[in-house]
């Protein structure tokens, strides 16, 4: 995977993730839905082949598309 799998927002909604926030929490700050935040996470996890949200965010975090 090169950089830049993600989407603009799917990298907002995994920024607040790694803040700890909450689905509902996520989707306030975005001005989203909670569905359409559990969306873009299930995206993203498909798209790095994970089955966890903290999976994700290791891969993520490997992958240089999160700084913590």
């Amino acid at each position: 995977m090169s950089k830049g799998i993600l989407t603009a927002r799917e990298q907002e909604v995994f920024e607040l993730l790694v803040l700890n926030k909450t689905t509902k929490e996520i989707a306030d700050n975005l001005n989203i839905s909670e569905k359409t935040v559990r969306n873009h996470i299930s995206n993203t996890m498909q798209k790095l082949g994970v089955k966890s949200r903290a999976q994700a965010v290791v891969e993520l975090l490997k992958l240089g598309e999160l700084t913590i």
